[in-house]
């Protein structure tokens, strides 16, 4: 009996929950203006809902490089070369100059430098300040799980800007990483800080 009575008053409170639709009539429409973005398909988690805040580091694009959406990391992104796979990107990083520097060799498997091979190492202007420029080549392990990527080849400045370490960084198939340098460095000395 108190199965059969369980059963009924689930019923009841099943059939309560049902009622009626309520039709919805539009009373007014507006036309779509330039203002409305196209809706993105397919758009990632941080296409999404990143602080669409306009990035605090500014350059000037190359014609031949592709730009494509900043990321929760990459303030200015960019894609380059003939295969597909080159990939240049500006962040602001933790840690130091060296730091930074011995993690991009670390992805190659190229032995850490010390603070004396570091001030060996050429400059470069970046932002209003002196940076390091670091390459490696080699098998190109970027981590989060990616196998390595053998032939790569990169090229990167890390600076101390306003007390942040900025850093901009080349990865690609060494060959166009190689022929890409000149545009690269000019690229890297048109960066700035926004005002």
């Amino acid at each position: 009996m108190n199965a059969r009575a369980a059963c009924l008053l689930a019923s009841v409170v099943m059939l309560s929950q049902c009622e009626k639709k309520k039709e919805i009539t539009v009373t007014e429409i507006r036309a779509a203006t330039t203002r409305d973005a196209a809706p993105k398909l397919f758009a990632t988690s941080d296409e999404r809902f990143r602080d669409a805040k306009p990035s605090p580091v500014q350059g000037d694009t190359p014609a031949t490089w592709l730009t494509v959406p900043a990321t929760q990391m990459r303030l200015l992104n960019y894609r380059f070369g003939d295969s597909g796979l080159g990939e240049v990107w500006v962040s602001m990083s933790q840690g130091s100059v060296l730091d930074n520097a011995n993690r991009w060799l670390k992805q190659f498997g190229a032995s850490p430098l010390d603070p004396a091979a570091l001030g060996k190492l050429p400059t470069l202007a970046i932002a209003g300040a002196d940076g390091v420029f670091v390459t490696a080549a080699g098998d190109y392990a970027g981590g989060m799980g990616a196998p390595p990527k053998p032939g790569f080849a990169l090229a990167g400045v890390v600076a101390t800007v306003d007390g942040k370490i900025l850093t901009v960084k080349m990865i690609g198939p060494k060959a166009e990483v190689e022929a890409a340098k000149p545009v690269f460095e000019t690229f890297a000395k048109s960066l700035r800080m926004a005002e």
